[in-house]
C-alpha cells in the first residue's frame, strides 16, 4: 500500500495550483486546518469508513460541520477526497499545502526547543538571527524542554541547530573518551 504523503501529494498539489492561481493561498490553509481537524476527529473516521454511508454522505458530514469555513471549491474537493476514499490523508495534504506554500512565499518553520520559557524579545532576537542566516522569512514553534538544561535546539527543515548544555555536555563526555 502507498505511503500516505505518497498519496497526499497530488491532492495537495492540485490545491495549491488552485489556490495560488485564485490568490487565495490563504483561504485555502485555514480550510485545509478546518478540513484536518475535523478528519482527526474519532467520530468523523468512524463516519468515513462506515460501508452503511456513501461518499456523499460523508462529505455531506464534513460540509456541514465547516459550513461557511470552506473555500469557494472547499465542498467539490471534498467530494472528491470522500469519492475516493482519501479523507484520512487530509492532515499530509494540508502539511504538503502549508510546505508549498511556505517555498511560495519565502518561508521556513523553525522549531525552536528552549530549556526554559524564552521572552519575546529573547525569541525575536532568535528569530532575526536566523533570518539572517536563511535568508527566508521564519515562522518559529517554541516549546520547552528542561531536559536541554540550557539554551536552545533548532530545527530548520532537515537541518539542526544544537545549542543545548546537554548537547555540549555530550561532545565534551565524547571528547574525553577519545
Amino acid at each position: 500500500m502507498a505511503e500516505p504523503n505518497t498519496i497526499a501529494r497530488p491532492y495537495a498539489e492540485a490545491v495549491f495550483k488552485l489556490a495560488d492561481g485564485a490568490g487565495k493561498l490563504a483561504d485555502w490553509s485555514a480550510g485545509l486546518a478546518n478540513l484536518a481537524a475535523v478528519a482527526a476527529d474519532e467520530r468523523m473516521r468512524a463516519a468515513a469508513s462506515d460501508p452503511t454511508l456513501s461518499a456523499a454522505q460523508v462529505a455531506g458530514l464534513f460540509t456541514s460541520i465547516l459550513s461557511g469555513k470552506l473555500p469557494a471549491d472547499g465542498e467539490n474537493f471534498v467530494r472528491v477526497l470522500a469519492e475516493n476514499g482519501r479523507l484520512d490523508v487530509l492532515g499530509e495534504i494540508r502539511a504538503q499545502f502549508e510546505a508549498l506554500k511556505n517555498e511560495r512565499e519565502g518561508v521556513v518553520e523553525a522549531e525552536v526547543i528552549s530549556a526554559f520559557e524564552m521572552d519575546p524579545a529573547q525569541l525575536a532576537d532568535l528569530v532575526a538571527r536566523l533570518e539572517k542566516h536563511t535568508g527566508r522569512t521564519v515562522k518559529a514553534r517554541v516549546s520547552v524542554d528542561k531536559s536541554l538544561i540550557g539554551g536552545v535546539k533548532v530545527t530548520l527543515g532537515d537541518k539542526v541547530i544544537d545549542g543545548s548544555a546537554r548537547a555540549q555536555l555530550a561532545a565534551l563526555e565524547s571528547a574525553l573518551k577519545a
